[in-house]
């Protein structure tokens, strides 16, 4: 359900379209398999030292877990969070991914040329 690898990541990037939401841009692609959703967190240097970048991803991951089952198609996915989102409320950012994942799931999974 982990999108680990460096290579896969890139396919995303290259491959996939994007979201902007307030606190989060995300990538995300469909695969051509049926093995369901994959995601993962890009959490840069530029975001604080790495109790920070932990933080955030941690905050990230338990909101993600209680939003998975909603993503049914097998998409790729890499959220990429700002700033704000390690001092905001976690209900706050439980309802963003929330709606990340509706909106990713209705929107047209072919890259626009």
């Amino acid at each position: 359900m982990r999108l680990l690898k460096h290579a896969d990541f890139q396919v995303v990037y290259q491959e996939g379209r994007k979201h902007f939401s307030g606190n989060i841009t995300v990538f995300y692609r469909r695969r051509s398999d049926n093995a369901g959703p994959r995601v993962g967190f890009t959490v840069g240097k530029v975001l604080g030292g790495a109790v920070q970048r932990n933080r955030i991803r941690r905050r990230m991951k338990a909101a993600v877990q209680q939003h998975l089952a909603e993503l049914v198609l097998p998409l790729d996915v890499v959220l990429h969070p700002r700033r704000q989102v390690l001092d905001m409320e976690f209900a706050k950012l439980d309802a963003e991914i929330g709606q990340i994942f509706t909106a990713i799931q209705k929107a047209p999974v072919e890259r626009p040329q």
